[in-house]
């Protein structure tokens, strides 16, 4: 632990300064922390989803070798600065660290954070090892911004203010569009403006806050198109005292009604859709403000008053259980509104003197003043997992001052996109450290995500941060000063701190990896309450929970944030391109943990890797399957799972937790109630949920829902028994004639390579295949062979092809990723992307169409509202008169050029669907594909881009 020192002898005899005594972590007194890693070079190249053509490309990078294929790529198309090609451009992981180190460490020394020269080098040396060994990192704007000659923005998070007058709402206007031209997001609270229900000083009826949400989010999302690298976030909040309460709650689920009727009535209402942007409120969270009285009358079944905005009286009554239930069932039809519980955020406010907190930034985790912004930092809780699968308590305490005293020092160097955030900023200098991989500790250590251990686990971690955090932030003050508004905010803030310390005595410990932790945990909160009634506190907050969406990523971390596992079957991307399919590292730790052999690890791991779940799997205990359990897939948590989880941590936590409750399809409106009631009663902050498929934009659920009536045999009452001899016709096999029309597809999925012959009758259909993708004599040649003479003579014997389609499309195994097909750009599979293949050669369109399987050309006629079953014709005509199968050889490029870079294709969608993926998720706006859940956020694990902070 680090100290205060006060009087102490700079190095070279300069004169006595105040400051903090840095001690080592890592680091070796004389060795640089770069001379300990092993580099090497690598090329970036990147492609684009639709064409394959290379969309960047930097060669000859410079990573440490434990670092992912992934990690890299995304830092280097991310985070390197300078134009491609050119001597400014950065090629080392090396030149990104020091360009950020280097701003942090100098801005320490010039503002007194150090006792001497080597305090500062300490601290230099330890940020620069922690970084390249993916202990922490910080958020996106510092990457992108310090250290360069742009504005030194190092917020992700900023909360704004509006006011009943139209000069204030423009100027929310203004304020949002450059907060997200910057590609960040912000939060507003709505209830100041007066509602539809109240008049104007002029006589006239007010147009009420959801009127005005139409502007801004037709403002967010002409941003949001104009290329920046992440979605315009935002997050709209309204309290639930105010009289359009109403038609806040309603509204998403009124525009996922026209999204329905417009779909049915043909237009082009797909994600990515050139429809879809006639949908409003699209662009942004929405979440309702509910007090504490408004939940006690829905318990008690009471009424409840609707509030004039200027004058505070009772305009009108409602049911408060009626309201309560049309949140539940607005959220059920389309995941919006969330909530947040008004009267628990402001019972832990720290400076509520100074204003109450009334809104939270996209992702709801943080939570403080309007007009300010707070800097965010996660931490990777794997590294601290050691080799005797025990918790490195000392280096956590250790680390989380070093990232505490960085992320302070960053305020007194940041630029911010308005001066009223940066006037509040800089006054309350709110930090946001957080962590993620909590799911994949959790797993490796044997604890179950939904259990007493785990989540006994997950609360000493976290309370030990935030009370390592305080303390260090009361020594900060005790060196550079307190927040400028902590002597008006005393005795709340210390408060505050007092809760914290109750809520860290209450916790009860289960195991001995989490009692060692609240050993550790309950010294730094008496260490805290101490300082911080001497020196005050030099942070109004200091701890919240982020989705750690594209930071995550660049940690190679496997859970984000407070989330479990997606699942236990990941795909890693290899130096050479394409990608494999592999279990989750932690699975054979944690079976180790549980006592289990070798042999039996193996066997388990095999199984996992075949099925995707643990379900069955050989020798393993069905008393361990909950350790397994993940967010989504055959063994998903509960969704109270996820609320207790929430509710373990939370009094820990100086903000709030970016978190989405997930819901199965068959939830009702009853469950997502008692979701909110119980997030309520729990103490959490904030919650929103997703029902899955509840969103209308999905193809998914479109033309492939539709079952197929089986037919009913007929029962007649015979008067007396009779003897039936019933026939059976057996099948005639239609042989190949000698002489045949046939096709030879070259094709290459994930980096392997074949060729298909498909050969037909010459009158018309397919009656053979034949498959290579290796030397003759090797095992794989003789799999497919004996498979083509399997599908050859199920052809020749009437099997319809749309059968074979529909059972091989979307079988899932390795090699599987990018195909060079136009037509068919990701394969989950060989068979996958042969039975695509076949299908847009040999099946007519109406068949095709039922299993969402369209050509590039086909793709490219919907965008521009053609009917592609005339194109289809069109194609037809020509083969008949060729009379030859029909091929899409001659594609027109114009035509595959015209895909617009956001339209998903039926091909990725269904694969998405086999991977279990959120069906309705934002497309990648930098690469095309489908992001997946980071928080109540999305991340692209391809790309690295969010859907908000990260």
């Amino acid at each position: 632990m680090t100290e205060t020192a006060s009087g102490s002898v700079a190095r070279g005899g300069k004169r006595p300064r105040k400051g903090l005594k840095m001690k080592r972590i890592f680091t070796k007194p004389g060795v640089h922390p770069y001379d300990e890693i092993q580099w090497e070079r690598r090329d970036v190249v990147m492609t684009n989803w639709r064409d394959g053509s290379v969309n960047f490309e930097q060669r000859g990078v410079e990573f440490p070798e434990f670092w992912s294929v992934n990690a890299a790529n995304i830092v280097t198309t991310k985070y390197f600065r300078g134009a491609v090609g050119t001597p400014q451009r950065e090629w080392s992981l090396k030149q990104l660290i020091d360009r950020v180190v280097g701003v942090y460490t100098r801005t320490g020394i010039e503002h007194g954070y150090f006792a001497t020269d080597e305090d500062a080098e300490i601290f230099d040396h330890e940020l620069k090892h922690a970084l390249a060994h993916q202990v922490f990192a910080f958020n996106s704007p510092v990457w992108f911004n310090v250290g360069t000659q742009s504005p030194q923005q190092v917020s992700a998070c900023f909360i704004l203010s509006v006011d009943d007058t139209m000069e204030s709402i423009l100027e929310w206007y203004k304020e949002e569009g450059v907060i997200f031209k910057g590609g960040s997001g912000s939060g507003v609270n709505l209830s100041r403006i007066r509602s539809s229900k109240e008049l104007l000083s002029s006589g006239g009826t007010a147009s009420g806050p959801v009127s005005f949400m139409r502007g801004a989010d037709a403002s967010a999302g002409t941003i949001k198109s104009g290329g920046a690298t992440r979605r315009a976030a935002k997050m709209v909040v309204l309290d639930v005292d105010h009289p359009d309460i109403e038609e806040f709650i309603e509204t998403k689920a009124r525009e996922e009604d026209k999204v329905r009727a417009l779909r049915d009535a043909g237009f082009d209402m797909d994600l990515g859709g050139k429809d879809i942007v006639s949908v409003q409120y699209q662009n942004a969270n929405n979440s309702v403000r509910v007090s504490d009285e408004f939940m006690h009358a829905v318990e008690k079944g009471e009424k409840f008053g609707l509030r004039a905005r200027l004058t505070g009286e009772v305009i009108e009554e409602i049911d408060a259980r009626d309201l309560f239930q049309k949140m539940a069932k607005a959220a059920w039809e389309c995941a919006d509104p969330g909530v947040q519980y008004d009267d628990t955020i402001n019972d832990w406010h720290t400076t509520p003197e100074t204003g109450r907190i009334t809104a939270s930034n996209p992702c709801s985790e943080y939570v403080h003043l309007d007009n300010s912004s707070c800097n965010l930092a996660s931490i990777n809780l794997l590294k601290f997992l050691k080799d005797d699968n025990t918790f490195d308590v000392a280096d956590f305490v250790k680390l989380t001052e070093l990232i505490i005293t960085a992320m302070d020092i960053s305020i007194s160097f940041a630029d911010f996109p308005t001066e009223k955030i940066g006037e509040t900023t800089r006054a309350y200098r709110q930090l946001g450290i957080g962590y993620a991989n909590l799911g994949a500790l959790l797993m490796a250590t044997g604890y179950a995500y939904d259990s007493d251990g785990g989540r006994a686990v997950a609360a000493a971690i976290t309370s030990l941060m935030t009370g390592v955090s305080y303390r260090r932030s009361a020594e900060l003050a005790g060196v550079v000063g307190a927040y400028e508004g902590y002597a008006r905010n005393a005795e709340p803030h210390k408060r505050v701190m007092r809760k914290h310390a109750a809520a860290n005595d209450s916790l009860r410990t289960v195991g001995t990896m989490d009692a060692a932790i609240h050993t550790e945990a309950s010294h730094q909160w008496s260490e805290c309450l101490k300082l911080g009634e001497k020196n005050g506190y030099r942070n109004a907050q200091a701890s919240l929970l982020a989705p750690t969406g594209t930071i995550g990523l660049m940690m190679d971390c496997d859970t984000t944030g407070i989330e479990p596992d997606l699942a236990l079957v990941k795909f890693k991307k290899l130096v050479g391109g394409g990608s494999m399919q592999i279990v989750n590292q932690t699975i054979p730790r944690a079976l180790t943990l549980l006592g289990y052999q070798q042999e039996q690890i193996e066997a388990i791991v095999e199984y996992i890797a075949e099925h995707g779940h643990v379900v069955d799997a050989p020798g393993l205990r069905q008393e361990h399957y909950e350790v397994f359990d993940c967010a989504m897939g055959e063994r998903a948590i509960a969704p109270m799972g996820h609320v207790r989880m929430m509710a373990a941590t939370q009094p820990f936590l100086s903000g709030a937790i970016s978190k989405t409750v997930n819901l199965p399809e068959s939830a009702t409106i009853d469950d997502i109630a008692q979701v909110y009631m119980e997030g309520w009663k729990l103490g959490l902050k904030a919650l929103a949920v997703y029902r899955d498929n509840c969103k209308v934009g999905q193809p998914l659920s479109v033309g492939n829902g539709a079952k197929k009536e089986e037919p009913v045999a007929e029962v007649v009452e015979a008067a007396e028994p009779e003897i039936k001899v019933i026939e059976v016709n057996r099948p005639t096999r239609r042989r190949m004639p000698n002489q045949r029309p046939s096709t030879t597809t070259r094709f290459t999925v994930g980096g392997a390579k074949g060729y298909m012959t498909a050969s037909s009758y010459p009158d018309d259909g397919l009656g053979e295949v034949f498959l290579k993708m290796s030397k003759q004599g090797s095992t794989l040649a003789g799999v497919m062979d004996a498979f083509s003479v399997a599908i050859s003579i199920g052809l020749q014997y009437g099997v319809p092809l749309e059968t074979y389609v529909s059972k091989f499309v979307n079988m899932r195994f390795e090699p599987a990723g990018m195909t060079d097909d136009p037509d068919i750009r990701m394969a989950a599979s060989v068979m996958d992307y042969i039975f695509r293949r076949l299908a847009l050669d040999y099946l007519p369109y109406d068949e095709r169409a039922a299993l969402g399987l369209f050509s590039a050309a086909e793709r490219a006629a919907q965008q521009r509202g053609e009917d592609p079953a005339a194109l289809q014709e069109a194609v037809d005509r020509e083969a008949l008169a060729q009379s030859a199968p029909i091929e899409e050889k001659q594609k027109p490029k114009q035509a595959a050029e015209a895909e617009p870079e956001s339209a998903a294709t039926g091909q990725e969608l269904t694969l998405e669907s086999h991977r279990r993926f959120v069906a309705d998720a934002p497309l990648c706006m930098t690469c095309g594909t489908k992001m997946r859940p980071a928080g109540s956020c999305y991340v692209c694990e391809g790309c690295g881009s969010t859907s908000g902070c990260s």
